[in-house]
């Protein structure tokens, strides 16, 4: 397999990646953040309110960690990774 690092279709594929990683992340705070904000009338005590912000505080902090690790990944190991998919896709054709 020959070396990639200077293919354009890496920096383009590792882009796009890295741009729905970002959306995803926007979106899934959006979504908890409406989520929250449609429930919290029917919770009923300020301490499942609490609990409710707490839970769901954890639970998008670690998905946006876990994502931006993935960026991250992908960033330090982008030809590795992107040049493998792109000889097969060369290949293929």
């Amino acid at each position: 397999m020959q070396k990639m690092s200077s293919d354009p279709r890496i920096a383009s594929k590792f882009a796009g990646d890295r741009l729905w990683s970002l959306t995803a992340i926007v979106v899934l705070w959006l979504l908890y953040a409406f989520v929250f904000y449609e429930v919290k009338d029917y919770a009923g005590s300020s301490e499942v309110i609490w609990v409710l912000m707490i839970s769901g505080g954890l639970v998008i902090l670690f998905n946006t960690a876990s994502i931006l690790a993935m960026i991250f990944h992908l960033s330090e190991e982008r030809d590795e990774i992107y040049g493998l998919d792109l000889h097969y896709l060369d290949l293929k054709k």
